[in-house]
């Protein structure tokens, strides 16, 4: 799980740099395809800036909360929050117009939808005073959002195989996007489950008490 989630912020970050580079100076001799993706981007690019700065904001203050004691006060943690609700919300306007049609806008809303709600519940619990419960839904909500990332190499692998698939971009851009928040949100779940996991034992201990 550290493995994996030093991956995706790096490949986060390398996003929003990328997305960043491509507003300010538009690629000329891009594929037809890639061309069409970033004039998309370039319609909406205020809306865009203000979503990947906000979600490279996030991203850059999580190695101060993911690996932080729950116990201890985080000023971190506490960022996450309003940072996470402005990722949440650009998201869904973004989702209105995608470059992969339906099946990419539904993913996006799905696990839009769950992300917030996740980022929900762990505010709840900090409100509460449970911040062992408070880290265990955080870290679903990075998981979550993460996700992004997972797609990237997922993409890479449809743009490998597309002599053999004849997918374009536009055909398994939805499909990336279920596979890649797919596997982060179930990889999360299943270390949050495992009976090792320290942030189980701190819960049932809790329970006990």
């Amino acid at each position: 799980m550290r493995i994996g989630f030093w991956i995706c912020l790096v490949i986060a970050v390398a996003v929003v740099i990328r997305r960043a580079y491509a507003l300010a100076h538009p690629p000329q001799s891009a594929p037809p395809q890639l061309a069409a993706l970033d004039a998309i981007f370039a319609a909406h690019a205020t809306l865009t800036r203000i979503h990947i700065f906000v979600a490279l904001a996030f991203v850059l203050l999580l190695p101060f909360v993911v690996f932080r004691s729950p116990y201890r006060p985080n000023w971190a943690r506490q960022l996450l929050f309003p940072l996470g609700g402005a990722v949440g919300l650009t998201a869904y306007a973004m989702s209105v117009d995608t470059f992969g049609g339906w099946l990419e806008r539904s993913a996006v809303l799905l696990f839009n939808t769950l992300f917030l709600f996740s980022l929900f519940r762990a505010y709840a619990y900090r409100r509460r005073g449970q911040p062992v419960l408070q880290q265990r839904w955080l870290l679903r909500a990075i998981a979550i959002l993460l996700g992004i990332a997972t797609t990237r190499p997922v993409m890479g692998l449809f743009f490998a195989t597309s002599r053999l698939t004849h997918l374009e971009p536009r055909q398994f851009f939805g499909i990336a996007f279920w596979i890649g928040f797919s596997i982060n949100t179930l990889a999360m779940e299943l270390w949050l489950r495992s009976p090792r996991n320290p942030l189980t034992l701190q819960r049932d201990v809790t329970r006990a008490a």
